[in-house]
């Protein structure tokens, strides 16, 4: 008996199986090793159990980034982070430079305080969206926890998440488009985080639509 394509797309949501070309999210990082990502010098990062994790003394000077060897657009992506001390970041967007920051662009603010959720931009304008005080019921964030993060970036527009709720939006923003994503140890402090379970769904570059 044949079957019509369309009937077979169908039963496949139906029982929810996975159809062949649907968008889906991809691992950056494969739980097991730093494969696909280079440090910038400054601190240090290693893989345990699954879990990405930095650490620097205060003594550093320079900030440690954990950059991946490619460079994305248009995309979302989401992972879950543990801030034990210090002040982080989640960098997208990013160009590497020669200094002790070690890369310019967009960071989602990954800390120990309520800043964590905030756009600011490394080597620009500095805080492009300062966290609010009434976005923190919604966001739930609770230092040394275990925590989501959601990013998406197509063209000029940018929205970030945590744990579900909206913390920063850009529309029409004349920032950059295209960069690394990166992981940020802050210089001249003591620093843990941890990061887990990175995966990116790229979208068609926004200026081609």
């Amino acid at each position: 008996m044949k079957i019509k394509l369309p009937l077979l797309i169908c039963i496949g949501l139906t029982l929810g199986f996975p159809l062949a070309g649907a968008d889906e999210f991809k691992p950056i990082f494969d739980g097991k090793s730093l494969a696909g990502w280079t440090a910038r010098p400054g601190g240090t990062w290693e893989v345990k159990d699954g879990v990405i994790v930095g650490k620097s003394p205060a003594s550093e000077p320079k900030h440690g980034i954990l950059l991946t060897d490619k460079t994305y657009k248009d995309f979302t992506v989401r992972c879950k982070f543990r801030v034990h001390a210090g002040d982080s970041g989640f960098y997208f967007r990013a160009e590497k430079v020669d200094n002790a920051v070690s890369v310019h662009g967009f960071q989602v603010e990954v800390d120990s305080s309520q800043e964590t959720g905030g756009l600011y931009e490394t080597g620009g304008r500095a805080w492009v969206v300062e966290p609010k005080a009434e976005d923190i019921p919604k966001k739930n964030y609770q230092p040394g926890e275990w925590t989501e993060l959601e990013l998406t970036a197509k063209g000029a527009d940018v929205t970030v998440k945590i744990n579900g709720a909206v913390t920063a939006e850009l529309k029409n923003d004349p920032g950059r488009r295209e960069g690394h994503i990166g992981l940020q140890l802050h210089g001249g402090m003591e620093m843990h985080v941890e990061f887990k379970e990175i995966e990116i769904l790229e979208a068609a570059s926004a200026e081609s639509e």
